[in-house]
């Protein structure tokens, strides 16, 4: 199983993400890409939202939104939004939507998590709705390796990758200023035949790839 552990100021969600870090974190063309992939002013239903980094840009593109996360402090940051408090595998809203978003790379969990991730997506779509996820993609797992970069004020540091079978185990440092956050966690690497395979057990067939580098795409209900 992936073990995911955060630390640093202010509170920290169960899978270790910091919730004032999240909420500095500007959108960093996500909302572009999900905003071209689904019909003009389809309402989404954003899984995972977080503090909505994404979720708010696309209510400005014009987008009905709705998000669920299960952090109440996370949801807090966003209380001009419709949200729902809820774990993405047990969320069961009363209705459905024309897009359905899983991003930050959370379709990278193990795969029986995985399923449960995906069996929500679809049973949220409208009959013609698509579904836009983020995934690592290959080349990440190749070439992820220890290093800082700094963007936007924000300096990350990865402290170590190490590889184990199909799953990747990163540290990362997030500085900000004089504050520190941590965050350890673990990706799994899901292959093309895999992610068609999981698609379909859950209701879904693949769509087309949105990104050069395979970390957007989209699915589909398979009915």
């Amino acid at each position: 199983m992936n073990r995911q552990v955060g630390t640093g100021p202010g509170e920290v969600t169960p899978d270790g993400c910091a919730v004032d870090f999240y909420a500095l974190l500007p959108p960093m063309g996500e909302p572009e890409i999900i905003h071209a992939a689904v019909p003009a002013g389809a309402p989404i239903l954003e899984l995972g939202c977080g503090t909505g980094r994404l979720l708010r840009p696309l209510a400005a593109l014009g987008h009905p939104v709705h998000g669920v996360d299960e952090s109440p402090a996370m949801l807090a940051r966003i209380p001009d939004l419709p949200t729902t408090c809820a774990k993405i595998q047990t969320v069961r809203l009363d209705q459905t939507f024309g897009a359905v978003l899983l991003a930050s790379t959370m379709i990278n969990v193990d795969p029986e998590l995985r399923h449960e991730f995906l069996v929500t997506c679809c049973r949220h779509m409208e009959p013609d709705g698509i579904a836009v996820f983020q995934q690592n993609p290959p080349e990440w797992f190749a070439t992820v390796a220890p290093g800082e970069l700094e963007t936007g004020g924000i300096r990350r540091v990865i402290t170590s990758a190490r590889r184990e079978g199909p799953r990747m185990h990163v540290s990362v440092e997030y500085h900000v200023d004089e504050r520190v956050w941590t965050h350890a966690w673990g990706s799994y690497e899901i292959g093309e035949q895999e992610l068609v395979a999981d698609l379909d057990a859950a209701g879904l067939r693949f769509g087309r790839w949105l990104t050069g580098d395979h970390a957007w795409f989209t699915a589909h209900p398979a009915a």
